[in-house]
């Protein structure tokens, strides 16, 4: 038998409050376990909520904030399962994107901050530093949040490079008024976003989970591309629930990220 390893992105709504995001959490990684995933993946500041126009998230709440990381860590170990939250903490007084990495026994391993922002977020968000790889059981990982994973490919081959089997992407992209709206992956009518999915995987010969929130219209979806650039599994548009994909770990051996000669 193969090396396989079981993922699950949680591609839920938009919370309605801070607090229902948590819950909502709680309940995806509840259903996520009971799939036998190893490690779940939420969208990108999925607790309180992406700070995007017109979506009313409360400002930031450094309490809040705490009280929720516990809780989350309390039913990834009552769950027995590896968390990724996107989440949000602040920084030297600054709010930066993050992804908190929550392991099977409830003990934080740490984050990953959003180091590339999308200008877009400039007077919303502050940037992070510094990358890390991740690694829960048989599986070790990277992460790229939203904007790094589409236009700064160097990201998910810095994570390749260091072992990483899969790099998940956390992120937010949300139906507007007038945008193209898909109903087939890839869809060559679409922008560019889901074919850089295909990308990040070929170019690096690993896996590449991204993982979206649910929303009618949205130009993209959470999808699990396998190492040689094809689609495994996506996310019907507009669909909530959990996309569950078995990874072949020993296919993912970032050979072309490995072949690749400039200085980092």
């Amino acid at each position: 038998m193969p090396p396989t390893v079981r993922i699950a992105l949680a591609n839920l709504r938009f919370p309605e409050t801070p607090e229902k995001s948590v819950a909502a959490a709680e309940r995806a990684i509840a259903e996520a376990a009971a799939e036998r995933a190893e490690i779940v993946c939420f969208p990108e500041c999925f607790v309180p909520g992406y700070r995007a126009k017109n979506r009313n998230v409360p400002p930031a709440n450094a309490e809040f904030l705490d009280q929720a990381w516990k809780r989350v860590a309390l039913a990834a170990a009552k769950a027995n399962i590896t968390v990724a939250l996107g989440t949000e903490r602040s920084v030297d007084g600054v709010v930066v994107p993050t992804v908190l990495v929550v392991n099977a026994d409830g003990t934080t391993a740490g984050f990953q901050d959003k180091v590339q922002l999308d200008p877009s977020e400039d007077d919303t968000y502050g940037a992070g530093s510094g990358r890390r790889v991740f690694e829960t059981g048989r599986l070790k990982f990277g992460i790229a949040i939203c904007h790094e994973g589409w236009r700064y490919p160097e990201t998910v081959r810095w994570a390749a490079r260091r072992g990483a089997q899969v790099v998940f992407h956390p992120h937010f992209h949300w139906g507007e008024p007038g945008d193209y709206s898909p109903s087939t992956f890839g869809d060559p009518a679409n922008s560019f976003h889901e074919k850089a999915m295909l990308c990040r995987a070929a170019e690096n010969t690993v896996y590449f989970a991204s993982v979206n929130y649910a929303s009618e219209g949205s130009p993209t979806t959470s999808a699990v591309v396998a190492p040689d650039g094809t689609l495994l599994a996506y996310q019907p548009y507009g669909r909530e629930g959990l996309l569950v994909a078995d990874i072949d770990t020993a296919s993912a051996t970032g050979l072309l990220a490995s072949r690749y000669k400039a200085a980092e």
